[in-house]
């Protein structure tokens, strides 16, 4: 397609497409590894160069894929030799806070950590927060409606986005960037581009909703005897807490004891062996933040032997290497060839027993391999890192983990999004009459099928 390429030159610039072996060293993704494949990786710089260059793509019928920050886990911004790359990471402005509204209006390609430290400046808190948060874009957390740690406080990116300025494939751009948290005029445009993974348009911009600040925070590893005491205090500390709980991350003990052995990046902060870890947070507001709330939260669980030990950080310091046990996968990439993570929802009251026929399941299957469980028991949100298994059973696994999740009503995805990785099970969690649905919005909006082809599902299925 040369001579598309140098249409698409002449509107971004010499520098700004790269081809060939231009692309050596353009990583293909965080978890992916490798080069970039592509037929030409393309930077713009605004959201009307974007449209110029759909406008050129969609005539050619040529096929874009959206890129951001490439640290999504279902494939979904995976491109290969025939597909034009589009990069938005020339696009990174971040405009003042409107302290009034509360609101900050963003490129998409802006990094989540620095949106985070813009609303810290004004104190004020973005919501938002996950463990690729100094690698992600704005528009990629949109694209996937990601979720993260925070949310049984904050919600999900859904939650967070007010107004969504996209491109579609035909070059039409679309604005719905009032911010208001009450706009009660009709079909919601911006939130089918949430969670649409760039199939539906290219997200350029965004006004997102930022909260007060918190007057201090309160993070704390307890050790739990049971499933039962484990949703017991999961009760007894939103309830006490008043909304201030903010997160509530469940470890099984197989995952607390790799993740802190000595193939692992973090220490062991407790050494008593119990079945299950947590690791909560708590946010306090107000001029006089009751700092030992937490504490005395802490001293009655233990009382009441829903508790057997715990710990409460007194630094940052502390407070990240306690989160370090839950967000490093340094052993993982360490001892294991490769790991076949999974993301499912379901209801916290079945999340054991789910876990318990899973691990059997593979056991029985391949017996050698290894299961380990953690996630966000706050919002009934489970992942799974499954290793030691030879990667060319990967199918075969995914039909273990999905066809057992369809006896709880499950989620085959609670926040990484279909992408490649999960599209012929989304039937799973999807009904004929929502998929045709979606089949439709696409149809719609980009009947040619150009933006991200073959992701989330075939049209033709």
């Amino acid at each position: 397609m040369p001579e598309l390429l140098d249409q698409i030159r002449a509107i971004v610039g010499e520098k700004n497409i790269l081809s060939g072996d231009q692309l050596s060293g353009r990583s293909a993704g965080y978890w992916r590894g490798g080069d970039l494949q592509a037929l030409a990786l393309v930077r713009p710089a605004t959201t009307e160069e974007v449209s110029r260059i759909l406008v050129l793509c969609n005539e050619a019928s040529q096929s874009v894929v959206a890129v951001g920050g490439a640290t999504g886990l279902a494939e979904a911004h995976q491109t290969d030799e025939t597909e034009i790359a589009l990069s938005l990471e020339r696009m990174t402005a971040i405009e003042p806070v409107d302290i009034g509204s509360r609101t900050i209006t963003v490129e998409a390609g802006a990094i989540l950590q620095n949106v985070q430290e813009a609303a810290a400046e004004e104190n004020l808190m973005f919501g938002l927060d996950l463990g690729a948060r100094a690698s992600c874009t704005i528009g990629g957390t949109i694209a996937t409606n990601a979720g993260g740690n925070r949310v049984i406080r904050y919600g999900m990116m859904r939650d967070l986005t007010l107004g969504v300025e996209a491109v579609l494939a035909d070059g039409t751009i679309v604005s719905s960037m009032s911010g208001f948290l009450k706009n009660n005029t009709g079909y919601d445009i911006r939130q089918m581009f949430v969670g649409a993974e760039g199939t539906l348009g290219v997200i350029t911009k965004a006004v997102l909703r930022l909260h007060e600040a918190p007057s201090s925070m309160g993070t704390a590893l307890l050790c739990i005897p049971s499933w039962d005491a484990l949703l017991k205090v999961l009760r007894k500390l939103d309830r006490a807490m008043g909304g201030g709980l903010v997160a509530f991350e469940a470890l099984w003990r197989d995952f607390y004891e790799f993740n802190t052995s000595e193939h692992a990046e973090a220490d062991k902060p407790l050494e008593t062996e119990t079945d299950y870890y947590v690791i909560l947070e708590t946010f306090e507001f107000g001029d006089d933040p009751d700092s030992s709330r937490l504490e005395d939260l802490l001293g009655t669980l233990i009382e009441d032997e829903l508790v057997i030990d715990g710990l409460i950080t007194k630094s940052e310091d502390e407070r990240r290497r306690i989160w370090d046990i839950r967000e490093s996968f340094e052993a993982e990439t360490k001892l294991y060839d490769g790991s076949m993570s999974y993301d499912i929802s379901l209801p916290q009251s079945d999340m054991e027993n789910y876990t318990n026929r899973l691990k059997q399941a593979i056991a029985i299957r391949w017996p050698d391999g290894i299961v380990y469980t953690y996630g966000h028991v706050g919002d009934g949100n489970l992942h799974y890192s499954i290793v030691n298994i030879d990667w060319n059973a990967h199918e075969a696994v995914d039909g273990v983990v999905y066809e057992l999740l369809k006896d709880y009503g499950g989620s085959i995805s609670a926040e990484h999004g279909i992408g490649l990785e999960k599209k012929q099970w989304l039937g799973i969690s999807r009904s004929e009459a929502e998929m045709n649905i979606m089949r439709g919005i696409k149809k719609t909006l980009d009947p040619k099928g150009i933006l991200n082809p073959g992701k989330l599902f075939d049209m033709n299925d």
